[in-house]
């Protein structure tokens, strides 16, 4: 991973959705012609997996860089894991949105929205939600919740939506996700998942013809990287981040005082 936020996180993905009005295609013959056309641009792709409602198509997930795409019934999902460049992440969507509406019969109209999502994954030893009120909410109104006696935080799990357009067809989604806990509380048993944050661009349709959506991701693209740039990584990221070495630091020094 040699892109520029893969710096400031453990795992760094870029993930897009295609998701239709109308349910998508499920015979065999069409899954596998699209999946053989996404084969021979991106050879790597040739592992074909069934999920529970769900086709998908993957490299494999032994490298730290992988591809995935996954047919559901109303959409179409694909990711890339730890790219290399920005431009490679890009040429991969791209072609998601070249291929797939021709092999899946998908009209303008039938189309309901397309989304890019940003995801950074941090490790984290310690409760992750207790990390992640410290880093966001300690110094904030919102601090007086946990005051007074009160054992310990058990859920912080911030979400922000915003509109970027008058008419509300463009919308962004900053998110932060923390592992759940046992029903008492306890988080030693999710200690190896991250915390991630998320920022989501979504853009509504119709579109006039299927050839706009590579231009819409276009746009999408550009917007998402002055989010995450701007917003996602001053405002959650970076303090997160700082927390989690903070509490690990703290935690060692704890330790070694003993």
């Amino acid at each position: 991973m040699v892109t520029s936020y893969g710096a400031l996180c453990t795992d760094f993905y870029v993930n897009q959705k295609l998701a239709v009005k109308m349910d998508l295609p499920a015979e065999r013959e069409t899954i596998l012609h699209l999946f053989d056309r996404v084969r021979k641009s991106v050879p790597d792709m040739n592992r074909f997996r069934r999920y529970d409602g769900e086709f998908a198509l993957e490299s494999s997930r032994k490298e730290a860089e992988y591809r995935w795409l996954a047919l559901r019934r109303t959409s179409i999902r694909t990711g890339h894991v730890n790219p290399s460049s920005m431009e490679e992440v890009y040429e991969y969507h791209r072609l998601m949105l070249e291929v797939a509406p021709y092999h899946l019969t998908i009209s303008p109209l039938d189309i309901d929205y397309l989304e890019l999502l940003f995801g950074f994954d941090l490790e984290c030893e310690g409760d992750h939600d207790q990390v992640v009120f410290d880093a966001l909410m300690s110094d904030g109104p919102l601090a007086d919740l946990s005051a007074g006696p009160v054992a310990g935080v058990l859920d912080c799990q911030p979400a922000f939506g915003i509109s970027l357009s008058q008419s509300g067809d463009t919308q962004a989604y900053f998110e932060v996700k923390t592992r759940a806990k046992s029903r008492r509380g306890k988080s030693s048993g999710y200690r190896d998942e991250p915390i991630s944050v998320f920022v989501t661009v979504r853009r509504y349709g119709p579109v006039q013809k299927v050839d706009d959506l590579k231009h819409l991701f276009d746009r999408l693209a550009r917007t998402t990287e002055a989010l995450a740039g701007d917003k996602l990584v001053p405002c959650l990221l970076t303090p997160i981040a700082r927390q989690i070495t903070s509490s690990s630091s703290e935690g060692g020094s704890q330790g070694m005082s003993l």
